[in-house]
């Protein structure tokens, strides 16, 4: 009878924890549908805005283009938005399970994985306007008249932002495999070569089939990699001396 009534105390808190969990996730997507319509609103601005920094006349061949464009756009804006929204529904559906400590320093990746990602985008559209483009305009040499289908380009355009924008989350995401000891310092260090060459291997995909280029694009990405194996070191440093205080405590208390 006991095993019975442990089993539906399991199961009730299962179904709790999913109630939470789905509760969040409505939420979640609430945020996101009206920051998809604040993008949907403001899609001519934002549309605008990227075409200022470039010369090219834009052709639309197809109706479904714009209409594709349109809701890229708005998508792009609400996940952005909505990215640090979700990060705190997570971070609360978590917190029961967190000690102090642990709530005050995983509440500050929220902010941090907001930035990394804005800075990603930003990046990676600074790279397409001033080294890409320019790189792929230079090949014609005028031997062609240049167009470009709105669908086009603005895929062109998020191929190389988007990509930039997860890439950035590299050190946030390192740090948080630290804390929980998935990786360490010493694991980033061995395996450094082999995520330079993976590194090296994302420039190309994102870059022009241009050998200083893929190195520009490719130099930011090893940076942050060296970067997150400073954050793993500080991260893992803190947690031994944790685990080493809490071992000292131990042994104290089994002298008394």
């Amino acid at each position: 009878m006991v095993k019975v009534e442990s089993t539906e105390e399991k199961e009730m808190a299962y179904l709790d924890h999913f109630a939470e969990l789905r509760k969040r996730l409505l939420w979640t997507a609430l945020i996101f549908i009206i920051f998809f319509a604040v993008g949907l609103y403001f899609v001519q601005d934002i549309r605008d805005f990227f075409l200022n920094d470039t010369d090219l006349t834009l052709h639309l061949i197809a109706p479904g283009e714009i209409i594709w464009i349109i809701f890229t756009i708005a998508f792009i804006v609400g996940l952005t938005a909505t990215l640090p929204f979700f990060c705190f529904q997570l971070w609360l559906f978590i917190r029961p399970g967190l000690t102090s400590t642990e709530r005050k320093a995983s509440l500050a990746y929220i902010p941090a994985i907001f930035i990394l990602f804005l800075s990603g985008l930003v990046f990676g559209y600074y790279i397409f306007v001033h080294l890409i483009l320019p790189f792929l305009l230079s090949l014609n040499d005028g031997m062609f008249e240049t167009i470009f289908t709105v669908e086009n380009y603005f895929r062109f355009v998020f191929r190389v932002t988007i990509p930039f924008a997860v890439l950035f989350e590299i050190p946030i995401i390192t740090m948080f495999l630290t804390s929980l000891g998935i990786v360490t310092p010493k694991f980033l260090v061995k395996t450094r070569k082999y995520a330079y060459f993976i590194l090296i291997i994302i420039g190309t995909m994102i870059s022009p089939p241009d050998f200083f280029l893929q190195i520009i694009v490719a130099i930011p990405l090893i940076i942050l990699y060296e970067i997150s194996i400073v954050l793993s070191r500080i991260i893992y440093k803190k947690k031994m001396d944790k685990h080493e205080a809490y071992m000292q405590e131990d042994s104290n208390q089994e002298e008394r």
